[in-house]
């Protein structure tokens, strides 16, 4: 699975690194949320529901982000406005720490999410464009593991904190430290060329695309399909990111120490399962991959959440769970890129990648909503399992990309 990262160039590999840094950071801040949001329904007598309103608010401002993002990075590079996402994440988990009340975070956390989906958009398309197309699939889908990484580093740091200082001061420490990420921009500035492939298409001086360009009559039904594979996809796995903190800790009582114990297994699976989507996807093809890991994901939510399982049983299970969640989630930076031209590819990876995750947002509302009339497990598993029913649908209506050459693909889908 890893014999790919030997054969990379000098470039290929700090592009690698960017990327994968930059997604890592991203997640640390915005899982710092989730991390948060026990203690802030204590602080604050939060309810559930905007506990739930919160997180979704967070992904419908990530898809905006990530089409203007996108629609930028066609228009000016991936590197430069990579580093202006960046930034602006960075900025706004750090003021999240200096709100008072809910109608202040929302605010704050809804202007994160602008950034959070422009670096996802913006860095799947550099490293797309950027490796050859042979081992494609396992790059990108490594990529994916920079997510375990950051959210691995939020659970440590909040550990730490929530064990070391009062609640009250622990949280808003948390989002301080949300301003590190604007560090790495630095190194970007210094070490990272732009994509070859943006490079060759941007001298041929064609007109500009506009930010609607993905829903022009040769694109439309490729874009609406590929929302519905992203909206089955974190939808689910919004579900299970969102609550699995809270549902550890609220409904099986485990303290901030266990909570942190059990997250760790989950993000261990998350970390492993980057690298199994990327090695299925290149081996036997993107839609086979998709399929495959939905169905397992499907049954391992039912019966982690649906079924009575002992603290051992919950353990194990949290390694799968994050193993197939991250499965699904890292084949979409390849699978997206290859299906537009590159003068649209930015604003397409953008639109298409982050109104699945907005659409999906609000799956964890939903979980909120209905934890009301039954079991906070059963919500959880109920919404989990019809959105990776959306991602078989999805993929076996979209067209096999593997082995696609991007500098090939025309004004035709």
């Amino acid at each position: 699975m890893l014999e790919w990262f030997g054969a990379l160039s000098k470039n290929e590999r700090r592009t690698f690194w960017a990327c994968f840094s930059g997604w890592g950071l991203d997640a640390m801040d915005t899982q710092m949320y989730a991390l948060t949001l026990p203690t802030l329904i204590a602080l604050w007598g939060m309810s559930k529901d905007e506990a739930g309103l919160l997180g979704t608010a967070v992904l419908i401002f990530a898809a905006l982000g990530g089409w203007i993002a996108g629609t930028l990075a066609d228009r000016y590079g991936r590197v430069r406005v990579l580093q202006l996402t960046i930034i602006w994440f960075s900025v706004f988990t750090f003021l999240s720490g200096l709100t008072n009340s809910f109608g202040e975070l929302l605010i704050s956390r809804s202007f994160q999410g602008l950034g959070f989906g422009g670096e996802w958009a913006v860095g799947a398309v550099l490293i797309s464009e950027t490796i050859n197309s042979r081992v494609r699939g396992r790059v990108v889908g490594a990529i994916q593991a920079g997510w375990a990484f950051g959210y691995a580093v939020a659970v440590l740091i909040s550990t730490i904190l929530f064990t070391q200082l009062a609640p009250s001061l622990a949280w808003r420490v948390f989002f301080f430290l949300g301003l590190a990420p604007a560090l790495l921009v630095i190194w970007i500035q210094r070490n990272i060329e732009e994509a070859p492939i943006f490079t060759e298409a941007n001298k041929q001086l064609a007109p500009k695309p506009s930010l609607w360009e993905v829903f022009n009559s040769s694109y439309r039904a490729t874009t609406l399909k590929a929302v519905l594979l992203t909206f089955g996809i974190y939808g689910g796995n919004y579900v299970m990111i969102t609550w699995l903190p809270a549902y550890l800790q609220m409904v099986l009582k485990l303290s901030i120490t266990s909570v942190g114990g059990y997250l760790a297994i989950n993000i261990l699976g998350s970390f492993t399962g980057a690298f199994l989507n990327g090695w299925m996807a290149d081996a036997i093809g993107r839609r086979k991959t998709f399929i495959i890991i939905a169905c397992c994901q499907a049954v391992a939510v039912a019966v982690y959440t649906l079924t009575p399982i002992n603290l051992t049983a919950t353990l194990l299970l949290g390694f799968v769970l994050g193993t197939l969640q991250s499965g699904t989630a890292a084949g979409t930076g390849a699978f997206l890129a290859e299906l537009y031209p590159t003068n649209i590819r930015g604003a397409a990876q953008g639109f298409t990648g982050n109104a699945g995750r907005a659409i999906g947002a609000i799956m964890p509302t939903i979980v909120g909503l209905l934890s009301a009339y039954i079991k906070l497990a059963a919500a959880m598993g109920l919404c989990a399992c019809v959105s990776y029913v959306m991602v078989v649908i999805a993929a076996l209506l979209l067209p096999e990309t593997r082995g696609r050459d991007l500098r090939s693909i025309g004004l035709e889908p």
